[in-house]
């Protein structure tokens, strides 16, 4: 089979549409993260409230916000469809035997991480992107923030989420790259390594809004 028709079958398209995908949502994270260390500037919110203001008033933002929901949308169906193929595809105790010796715990749960994430982000959209889209809120993002981060149970289940989502990433990444055709012997440690860094920095960062606000470093 060519190396195109192999692209266009419907497992391999899948994996390539997921690593795609996956990759776009990884440069969302990368610009959320960078919004979200506005935070850290001493001018009581000012740049956070700005950075917030240019998401909901342009044009074009709007358009990637679309693009970016369709992206998530179609990653989730396309894990969510892979997950049922390579079960119906793998005897079960064949895959129990082997998945321990090859392979680490986040890479075979994958699923499992993803549908966490999944219900954390309808819990923060829930939070902070749905009462000012759609509910009317015109109030201070920044006091939104502040306040979600004094609760104890959100900023534990917010860092607890994050952690997972750096495990998700931490794989994923690698395997985005690969099913690419992007990695080879060579330089696969290499991009191993960049795919764990880019889930650290991914993960502390986010992590540390919640703290500083919890332990009030900022204020």
């Amino acid at each position: 089979m060519s190396s195109i028709t192999k692209i266009f079958s419907p497992t391999i398209g899948r994996k390539v549409l997921m690593a795609l995908t996956g990759l776009f949502l990884c440069v969302f994270l990368c610009e959320h993260l960078y919004g979200n260390l506005l935070l850290y500037y001493n001018d009581h919110g000012h740049q956070f409230e700005l950075y917030t203001h240019i998401l909901t008033r342009t044009l074009l933002i709007r358009i990637v916000e679309y693009v970016l929901f369709g992206s998530f949308i179609i990653h989730m169906i396309d894990a969510l469809m892979l997950t049922i193929n390579n079960k119906k595809a793998r005897p079960i105790g064949y895959a129990m035997q082997k998945s321990s010796e090859n392979s680490s715990w986040y890479s075979r749960n994958m699923g499992l991480t993803g549908s966490i994430i999944l219900f954390f982000l309808i819990v923060h959209l829930r939070t902070f992107f749905f009462p000012h889209r759609f509910l009317g809120d015109t109030g201070s993002m920044f006091a939104e923030v502040v306040e979600a981060f004094k609760n104890p149970l959100y900023s534990g289940f917010y860092i607890l989420s994050v952690i997972i989502l750096g495990l998700h990433l931490n794989h994923g990444a690698q395997s985005a790259f690969h099913t690419l055709g992007l990695s080879n012997k060579s330089y696969a440690p290499i991009i191993k390594l960049c795919g764990t860094v880019f889930a650290l920095i991914i993960t502390l960062g986010f992590a540390s809004v919640p703290v500083a606000f919890y332990f009030e470093f900022l204020k």
